[in-house]
């Protein structure tokens, strides 16, 4: 079996291929808004192939900050339809700093939102929720999410151990875990019409097949990606 860091790298980079294909889907039926919430170093903005989209970065303003001096450094130029949002979430909500930043909530939007879920309190799952479930259809929220620990083989809570272990020395420890079920019952709690979820199986077929590496997601099962749409 190969190491739990090949694993979470292998499942970082389909987790980004899933949501940016969901998003492909969406611009191709109209859409015009992609938010990022906790960008980070992501990428998209730089590379984005729809001239007309716009996307909105979403971070804390320290964090937003090092990567634009980064991108300085890099000479990398700021894309024209880029829009940062600099949020501090204990002085403005999402959707004030969204329409502080122009984003049309008449209109739908896609909201990417990886690397994020697993470190949140259950409150402040809810609360973005909410924000992306009132927009208009036609709208829809990317993320991935922690499997609940308890429900893992024995395997599989070894590795989960590992890797709690490592990112709580990094200094962000998991805190948030769904089984399926209970992630289904939140998402049409909050209102969304329609949820996908995908597990390590389905991302293989879609992403790892044939590879001549042998690269692919192991079945230990850690984490999931899930659609909630409008």
């Amino acid at each position: 079996m190969q190491s739990v860091g090949r694993d979470f790298r292998g499942f970082m980079a389909a987790r980004s291929r899933y949501t940016e294909d969901g998003l492909t889907e969406a611009v191709a039926n109209g859409l015009m808004q992609y938010v990022v919430l906790g960008a980070g170093l992501d990428t998209f903005a730089y590379r984005n192939p729809f001239p007309a989209l716009r996307v909105f970065e979403v971070d804390f303003p320290a964090t937003q900050m090092w990567k634009r001096s980064m991108l300085d450094e890099a000479a990398i130029a700021l894309p024209p339809n880029l829009v940062f949002v600099a949020l501090d979430f204990e002085r403005q909500t999402l959707a004030d700093g969204l329409t502080a930043a122009g984003l049309d909530f008449q209109k739908p939007a896609f909201f990417g939102w990886l690397g994020v879920v697993p470190y949140l309190t259950l409150d402040a799952f809810r609360a973005t929720l909410s924000v992306v479930a009132q927009m208009p259809a036609g709208s829809a929220v990317t993320f991935d999410y922690a499997v609940a620990p308890e429900t893992l083989s024995p395997i599989g809570r070894i590795a989960f151990d590992r890797l709690s272990a490592r990112v709580a020395a990094a200094g962000e420890p998991l805190r948030l875990f769904f089984t399926p079920e209970d992630l289904e019952v939140e998402i049409r709690r909050a209102g969304f019409q329609r949820i996908e979820q995908v597990g390590s199986e389905q991302l293989n077929d879609l992403y790892f097949r044939d590879r001549a590496d042998g690269l692919k997601l192991s079945p230990l099962g850690l984490g999931m990606m899930a659609t909630a749409s409008v």
